[in-house]
């Protein structure tokens, strides 16, 4: 009925330079593909990325639609929520505007944005791809309980999404096995790995800090469990150190934490590729998840910490996807989320000292690289 003007469309409230590894990501993506079709970004920013991104000499022949970014991770549910519901209006808009042929659209934000992509599908004929990086609303549930009548229609809106897509992306065979099970799509899923920004490994011998976390503090990565661990091992008279890098609603708890003991730091937010070298200086990276949580969502931070060659100490039940994926890939070991077994694990991680080079699988390395993640996407979109 319409006759399309782009060729593909890529929505994400998150982009660079704000998002600073899917953000990116997405931008390599559209600066990939727009040499040779036309591009369109759907986004929202401070009201200056077309700029920033002739001022870096970024986005080469990309159109960029954003609209201003009322909100972020610090911001009440409230004006989240509104935030959200402004920028699906404004996805809709762009998108008639646009009107692409092939659009990618993520869970940032969840629901009412692939919702939107769903309807101008229907009314334009186009196709879309549908990435999960969270499944929304089970995950938003776990941190704060949604009315039932709500979670049941949001749970159906983002169903029938799920139904119509050409294709679907997300991050573990749990999530997988979620989605099929609520939604019953025929469409193909993709298991695809968050991808990290590629840093040199550190020799091994260099390496003179112990264990680290990256990545947001908030109510889903077990922090107050964590930080007791912490304490009760150094109060035991533990000698190993931590450090802490990231923001979230934990931070005054770092904080204190940091405040009270020596071998405690906490460096606060800090940007993707600083903090990856962070990492690159530790032997242990900590990867503490409820494990509820895993069905819907994997955590991001575990990508940067296998490409910054530090074994992993997963926090979280031996039978959910991020044990199994550590353990499974040698990367690391789990732990049962108990504070004396988290205080044991410690104790043995001291008992062996430094080791030498740690070897991460060929195949994974690959897999959580940004060209892979670009290459991967364009053709499960067949742009």
């Amino acid at each position: 009925m319409f006759a399309k003007k782009t060729d593909l469309a890529i929505v994400n409230r998150g982009f660079w330079p704000q998002s600073q590894v899917i953000g990116e990501s997405l931008l390599q993506l559209a600066e990939s593909v727009a040499r040779r079709k036309k591009v369109v970004v759907i986004t929202q920013s401070d009201g200056k990325l077309t700029e920033r991104l002739a001022a870096a000499g970024r986005g080469q022949g990309v159109q960029v639609l954003d609209c201003l970014s009322r909100s972020d991770s610090s911001t009440g549910l409230v004006t989240r929520s509104l935030d959200a519901v402004w920028f699906m209006l404004w996805t809709f808009f762009c998108l008639v505007r646009s009107r692409p042929e092939a659009v990618y659209v993520s869970t940032n934000p969840p629901v009412l944005v692939p919702f939107i992509v769903f309807v101008y599908s229907k009314l334009f004929g186009a196709r879309y791809c549908y990435h999960l990086q969270d499944i929304h609303p089970e995950a938003a549930n776990i941190v704060v309980k949604l009315h039932p009548l709500v979670f049941k229609i949001l749970r159906k809106l983002d169903s029938i999404v799920m139904r119509n897509a050409d294709s679907l992306i997300t991050l573990s065979e749990d999530m997988k096995t979620c989605i099929l099970g609520r939604s019953q799509t025929q469409a193909p899923i993709h298991l695809l790995d968050n991808p990290a920004f590629e840093v040199a490994s550190t020799d091994p011998a260099s390496r003179t800090k112990d264990l680290v976390f990256c990545g947001n503090a908030g109510r889903l990565q077990r922090i107050p469990l964590l930080l007791d661990s912490i304490a009760e091992y150094l109060d035991q008279g533990g000698t190993l150190n931590f450090c802490f890098v990231g923001a979230g609603v934990f931070a005054p708890k770092l904080k204190e934490l940091a405040e009270r003991y020596e071998s405690v730091s906490y460096l606060g937010f800090l940007p993707a590729v600083q903090a990856a070298e962070i990492v690159n200086q530790h032997r242990w990276a900590l990867l503490p998840i409820d494990d509820e949580v895993t069905r819907y969502a994997f955590p991001s931070k575990s990508s940067s910490y296998v490409v910054s060659h530090c074994r992993i100490l997963a926090i979280c039940g031996r039978e959910t996807s991020v044990a199994r994926w550590v353990e499974e890939n040698g990367i690391g070991h789990g732990c049962a989320p108990e504070k004396h077994e988290i205080v044991a694990a410690f104790r043995k991680i001291e008992a062996e000292g430094h080791f030498g080079e740690h070897i991460v699988p060929e195949v994974l390395e690959k897999k959580l690289d940004i060209g892979y993640f670009i290459t991967r996407v364009a053709e499960i979109m067949k742009v």
